[in-house]
């Protein structure tokens, strides 16, 4: 039966599996590759208007859930592109701040400069909405980051760089293909041992992804003995961070600094101005929001098949409160045949959960919920989703937060994909999800069976065009194309179908 568990969210008991030390030499270029071009903040979304909502009864689980999606989807939070030449101004002075600093007692040495400063004051003061919201997330996920963290004797601190990667979102997926609260890539996720099917992506595993976050910082610090370069190894790779050491010719990590990619540059810094605003919020009048979490949760370990909607029509928890804490399984069935799986459930939902009759449960619509159509995918675990963009039909209720939590995307993609105007939405309206609708796709786009043709406009770049497209990099348009990163007006460029 369910672990009851009281640290608020996704208890379920993870054995340590950490990758041998012995092996990283051989593994070191591949992860090294693979970090290069995530980006701790690109799947974040520009301010939108912030909404009035009544706070939520235990019952009301659309509510619950569209209150949710909203704290993961609506944020404030952008960092200016001046940042490390920046002045901000700050209503604390110099001299508090630095007491500050040296009053968090931390595990290592934390720097203080200009550029540390700016990020103090960008988390602690320009930001309070996203600020409130991970606030609100807070006690329910850093004593889970804590334990994971204690089980392979690092800092505790560490757990603030999930602030810096994804705001806490287990949603959340960087314009790189990052995936989940810790935004591993899909090579680095399954050297880590997370699970990615057509029915899982264990990224977005809150409890599972913190492990593999670990155990990857782990390896960093025993391969580079240094926190903050550990910590910019996340970011960039440890082998980025090692030709940074060739060039700087030491292992000081501001002589390192100029010598570390332009993006990685600023990750140390921001995580101090998050450690910074996590600490010292209450001096800066920030008040955590409600984020709609249930203050307990029960866990059960699923050995059949079992979809979202045969526990909801059955046991009558609704599906919404379900996918909110179960984020890691894309398509609502828990592949229980393939082995055991997770499923956590408010810990009031539990008595109606343990009270359905099995036989029941797990025949209520199989047929038409668990079809061999359906489930094909379960017999080849890793196999590749179906090509070309799935249809998504508006439903009574849905908004376009809801439907990009859904299938883990963002609003924001969904209005390019569907050249959507405004975010009121029509039931019966047809929305396409992971690529653009028919007729929708840019001017400067044609296609063939196997790649795109993209025709450069003034201003582009490479990153900026691999950013139109989910998953695309820069590195992966030179590969397939088989040029360097200068590209001219008029030029064509080949986008590979995934």
């Amino acid at each position: 039966m369910g672990i009851l568990r009281r640290i608020g969210l996704c208890c379920a008991l993870l054995l340590p599996c950490g990758a041998a030390f012995a092996q990283m030499e051989a593994i070191r270029a591949r992860v090294d590759s693979l970090r290069a071009l995530a980006d701790s903040l690109e799947s974040l979304l520009p301010p939108e208007a912030p909404l009035q909502r009544p706070a939520p009864s235990v019952e009301a689980a659309d509510s619950l859930y569209d209150l949710w999606c909203t704290s993961l989807h609506t944020t404030d939070f952008d960092v200016p592109e001046n940042i490390d030449s920046a002045h901000f101004a700050s209503r604390v002075s110099d001299e508090v701040l630095l007491a500050r600093l040296k009053a968090m007692n931390p595990a290592f040495a934390l720097p203080f400069n200009e550029t540390v400063k700016n990020y103090m004051i960008v988390y602690a003061e320009q930001r309070p909405r996203s600020m409130a919201r991970v606030l609100g997330l807070s006690p329910y996920l850093m004593p889970m980051m804590e334990e994971a963290f204690s089980r392979y004797g690092l800092p505790l601190e560490l757990k603030y760089m999930s602030i810096i990667e994804s705001m806490m979102n287990p949603l959340a997926r960087s314009k790189a293909g990052a995936v989940g609260m810790w935004q591993f890539m899909y090579q680095t996720a399954k050297l880590y041992d997370l699970n990615i099917t057509s029915f899982v992506d264990e990224r977005r595993d809150m409890v599972k992804s913190t492990d593999a976050a670990a155990r990857y910082l782990r390896d960093a610090y025993r391969v580079l003995q240094d926190w903050p370069l550990a910590i910019s190894a996340y970011n960039c790779g440890i082998g980025n961070v090692r030709k940074a050491i060739r060039r700087a010719g030491t292992t000081d990590f501001w002589s390192v600094y100029p010598y570390l990619p332009h993006e990685t540059r600023g990750y140390v810094p921001a995580f101090v101005g998050a450690w910074y605003a996590m600490t010292y919020y209450k001096e800066y009048g920030l008040v955590p929001a409600d984020v709609g979490m249930p203050a307990q949760v029960d866990t059960f370990h699923i050995r059949k098949n079992l979809h979202f909607k045969q526990i909801e029509e059955v046991a009558g928890i609704p599906e919404e409160e379900i996918r909110m804490l179960n984020p890691q399984y894309i398509c609502d069935i828990l592949p229980g045949s393939e082995g055991p799986c997770v499923l956590t459930l408010p810990y009031h939902r539990s008595a109606a959960f343990m009270a359905a009759d099995p036989d029941s449960l797990y025949a209520h619509r199989a047929s038409e919920l668990l079809s061999e159509q359906i489930l094909k995918g379960t017999d080849s675990p890793g196999a590749a989703r179906p090509a070309g963009p799935k249809r998504h039909v508006v439903k009574s209720g849905e908004s376009l937060s809801r439907i990009a939590a859904r299938y883990g995307t963002t609003p924001d993609r969904l209005r390019k994909w569907n050249a959507l105007r405004s975010d009121v939405l029509k039931v019966g309206q047809v929305l396409y999800v992971g690529g653009y609708a028919p007729g929708k796709a840019p001017s400067s786009v044609t296609t063939s069976s196997s790649y795109s043709l993209y025709v450069v406009k003034s201003g582009d770049t490479l990153s900026k065009i691999a950013a139109k497209y989910p998953g695309m990099t820069a590195k992966r348009l030179m590969e397939y194309n088989k040029i360097g990163a200068d590209i001219k007006v008029g030029q064509k460029i080949k986008i590979p179908q995934k």
